[in-house]
């Protein structure tokens, strides 16, 4: 019967059907069960694996066990990380974006640790993702702003902007194309920008090469978008790399290239240019190999440079290199020895200095006074391969410079002028209107070196491991030679000098240098830590919150009834970033404050979060030297195993009297993490306890700036000599400027300083997420930026703001996309929010005043002058 054998075939495989689905159903309950319990027990590793079985054999419960999942892999990750498993934490990672390829949340959690590792092109790849899936995704959105100024550096959009240097570096390479160079590599390319004007004059084969992926990347969207795309042949490789006829065809007849910075070859262009000339260009014109034909030759734009100088007094340069004051916040720093910043050109420097930093002197708040006139330091020719190979060989040149203006000798000044051909050139002068900064090379000592007319500076230039170095020796002053770059006398120079009479006068009066008896030993601090060791003001208004503090919490412990308690010290934490002194300053206290009895010593312990092992020693010799006892000072993080451990009691009955939190960045951010710290840190106050700051307002105020939109995105085709580069580019621009230095920002107030949000470390009940309020236009113009800064309230009278002359931080600004244009007396609402510890602000104008202000609302209005110290409340 053929009907019911196929219905008895139907049915039994059926119910083979049926009991598959039961086991596959009975495996996944299991395993849901299994992984409850696990992570119910916190094993994360085993309760992961589970998941992912439920999930690849029932992916329909996908959105039933995301929350957990995603909880799961993040804890699992972090034991993963914990042991140092790096390659198994990202394989989980990869196996949950198989599983779920479009959770923002999962790649926004493999970018932080992607960043975390140092992979920035691929965290931000992933950022960039879960950003387009989620474009209010704030995790990832202030992680990829803070990627993107890695990746895409703000130099870049100045560069764009620069229409008078892209315009010359078009002239020269429509020259060169035009007179037979008609292979062209562009090494360096970033946007592509230089392959394109080669193109575009006519150029048959263009090749361009770029090392970032991001900007490789970015090139390609460029490339194509300029319907260039099969003309232009991309390389994602450094040019040292390259080779012919594996990456190119043939050697070149022209490369071009900006491989420079402010300090000429400190992005390897010398380097780059032996190679090229060695294995990429054709020879050149004027060496035996080269022929005939002048187009079959080969040539670099820029052609050459020269390199310029002079000696400076800068006060904003002076404190962020060396030591300037003798004692702040009651501590004597005299018996430290010499401290300097890691920038030094010095014979004894190593690996850990850099010959030089970078500043744009038309901006340094203060300014800077030119001590000699501009001299001319050293000429290159790019063009010839022999003067490029022996570079590095070359002997020391040695100069000598007449004082023209007495002052304080700072620093030496570098800039120089880029030949791109006979007819182009580029200057990064001071005085000129340019997307580069000038190389600072600070003049290292323990003390300032004064100068006056008829002075001499002798200073030496060298190139020995392609790093440009300007070094001032010497001066010559008085009839004596008071050596900068060693305390020791003897002769300088030497008797194979250049024969001139400073430097006869230099050799024979050597000897005469009076014996100094310097410091044995030198400490380094980075430039921003130097400069707050140098920031009195802020020292002093730390001691005298920290005192009235102390000073309280030991009078409430002297009670006839609590005489026990007065004998236990008060216990201080220091969780400062980098280099601080605020932990020692709080054991003196506690030394002075009981008239220097040897048992008082112990009332108060400080305890500071100062790892490197300089910085403990720092500390030590300055606690000896004022006569602070180390058992008065404690280097906390020695006894931590973990960060997550940094606050964690002084002993297992104690609590802190006061910790200390440091609350904004150098940059001009508020840190991260810092609501979350100071919720943990109000948890560990004994009674009467207090965290350092108690209270942070943010200031800001409405401002045109053009400078402030060049710097943050491309504006438009027209810079970009017409071709369609700012819309790629711009993905990169990030809201906020930072490291800003308002007092010389070019800008045109459009209204007066307003309080724009609050913070309170003591109290979280006073916070709130965000805040809108209006601010009456004073100027018409276009807003386009609101820069921004902190009042820090220590308590309720002492206080110290991040916008002052002496501040160690620099300031912020949130730039707009789209400017307003506005007038006088119009309202503009601010809206700002705050994401942990991320501020945002957003502007729109009001068509009308606003409505009913009545004193309840008075205070969405109200200004404020920063330097008013009685309008602000605190001594600054």
């Amino acid at each position: 019967m053929p009907n019911s054998t196929t219905r008895s075939k139907r049915s039994r495989r059926n119910r083979r059907t049926s009991r598959e689905n039961s086991a596959r159903n009975e495996l996944v309950s299991r395993s849901l069960e299994s992984a409850q319990q696990c992570l119910h027990n916190q094993d994360y590793g085993t309760a992961f694996v589970h998941y992912l079985l439920v999930l690849n054999v029932e992916p329909m419960l996908k959105d039933f066990v995301k929350e957990s999942f995603r909880f799961t892999l993040f804890k699992w990750a972090e034991e993963l990380d914990s042991l140092g498993r790096i390659q198994d934490l990202f394989d989980c990672y990869e196996q949950a974006l198989e599983l779920f390829p479009v959770d923002e949340v999962i790649l926004n959690s493999m970018g932080e640790q992607l960043f975390r590792m140092g992979f920035r092109d691929e965290a931000a790849g992933h950022f960039h993702k879960a950003l387009k899936l989620k474009p209010d995704f704030p995790e990832a959105k202030e992680n990829f702003y803070r990627v993107a100024n890695w990746l895409v550096e703000r130099w870049h959009f100045l560069m764009l902007n620069d229409r008078g240097r892209n315009h010359k570096y078009q002239l020269a390479i429509q020259k060169a194309v035009h007179g037979g160079c008609s292979t062209v590599l562009d090494i360096g390319t970033g946007t592509g920008i230089l392959g394109m004007c080669a193109k575009k004059a006519g150029a048959a084969e263009v090749y361009a090469c770029e090392l970032s992926k991001t900007m490789y990347e970015l090139a390609c969207e460029v490339v194509a978008a300029n319907n260039m795309e099969g003309s232009i042949k991309l390389l994602h490789m450094k040019s040292l790399e390259m080779e012919i006829p594996k990456d190119i065809p043939k050697r070149v007849s022209l490369v071009v290239t900006e491989t420079v910075d402010a300090g000429l070859f400190g992005e390897g262009i010398i380097e780059t240019l032996i190679h090229a000339w060695n294995h990429l260009l054709l020879p050149p014109q004027n060496s035996q190999d080269s022929p005939v034909n002048p187009s079959e030759t080969g040539r670099v734009i820029p052609a050459g440079a020269t390199v310029f100088g002079m000696a400076v007094e800068c006060q904003e340069i002076r404190r962020h290199h060396r030591l300037c004051v003798s004692a702040v916040g009651g501590l004597a720093l005299d018996g430290v020895g010499e401290i300097h910043s890691p920038v030094s050109c010095s014979v004894d420097a190593d690996d850990s200095t850099e010959p030089y930093t970078t500043e744009r002197l038309s901006r340094l708040p203060g300014g800077y006074l030119p001590l000699t006139d501009p001299f001319r330091a050293l000429d290159i020719d790019f063009n010839d391969p022999q003067e490029l190979e022996g570079l590095c060989s070359r002997e020391v040149s040695r100069l000598t410079l007449k004082v023209t203006q007495e002052g304080i000798l700072d620093a030496l000044a570098v800039w120089f002028q880029l030949h791109l051909d006979e007819d182009n050139s580029l200057s990064t002068a001071p005085h000129e209107k340019t997307c580069w900064e000038q190389a600072i090379y600070p003049i290292q000592g323990p003390q300032d070196c004064e100068v006056k007319p008829g002075d001499t500076l002798l200073v030496e230039v060298s190139c020995n491991d392609a790093y440009l170095r300007l070094c001032c020796v010497a001066v010559v002053k008085d009839g004596c030679v008071l050596r900068l770059d060693s305390w020791e006398g003897g002769d300088i120079w030497g008797s194979d000098s250049a024969s001139t009479p400073e430097v006869e006068l230099c050799s024979a009066l050597a000897g005469l240098q009076t014996d100094r008896e310097g410091p044995t030993e030198a400490f380094m601090l980075e430039c921003s830590e130097l400069a707050l060791v140098n920031n009195t003001n802020y020292h002093e208004n730390f001691q005298a919150a920290m005192d009235k503090l102390l000073t309280r919490l030991q009078e409430s412990r002297t009670g006839p009834q609590i005489i026990q308690q007065a004998l236990e010290p008060l216990y201080v934490l220091d969780v400062s970033e980098g280099f601080s002194l605020i932990s020692l300053m709080a054991a003196k206290l506690g030394l002075n404050s009981t008239a220097g009895s040897e048992s008082a010593c112990a009332l108060v312990r400080a305890y500071s979060s100062v790892e490197k092992e300089q910085h403990q020693t720092i500390l030590r010799l300055l606690a000896q030297g004022n006569g602070v006892p180390m058992e008065a000072l404690e280097f906390w993080l020695n006894h931590v195993e973990d960060d997550s451990a940094v606050f964690q009691r002084p002993s297992t009955e104690k609590l802190w009297s006061a910790i200390v939190l440091d609350c904004v960045e150098t940059c001009g951010l508020l840190r991260q993490k810092l609501m979350e710290k100071a919720t943990l840190a109000r948890c560990l106050l004994e009674n009467g306890g207090h965290i350092f700051p108690e209270r942070i307002v943010v200031y800001g105020k409405l401002v045109e700036s053009d400078m402030l939109l060049q710097e943050s995105a491309v504006q438009g085709r027209e810079p970009t000599l017409g071709f369609n580069i700012a819309p790629f580019i711009n993905q990169f621009t990030v809201p906020i400027h930072v490291f800003l230095d308002l007092s010389t920002l070019d800008c045109t107030d459009l209204s007066e300083p307003a309080e724009l949000f609050s913070l309170d470390l003591m109290n979280a009940h006073n916070n709130y997420p965000s805040r809108d309020l209006m601010v009456q236009v004073t100027c018409s113009g276009r807003l386009t930026a609101i820069p921004f800064w902190y009042q820090i309230h220590l308590d309720d009278e002492w206080g110290v703001s991040t916008f002052s002359k002496d501040s160690h931080w620099k300031q912020a600004a949130v730039v707009l996309q789209e400017p307003l244009h506005v007038t006088v007396g119009d309202w503009v609402r601010l809206t700002i929010q705050l994401h942990k510890s991320s501020l945002s602000i957003t502007a729109t104008r009001e068509e009308d005043k606003p409505i009913n202000m009545d004193a309840s609302q008075s205070e969405d209005v109200v200004r404020m002058d920063p330097a008013n110290e009685e309008a602000s409340g605190v001594h600054d």
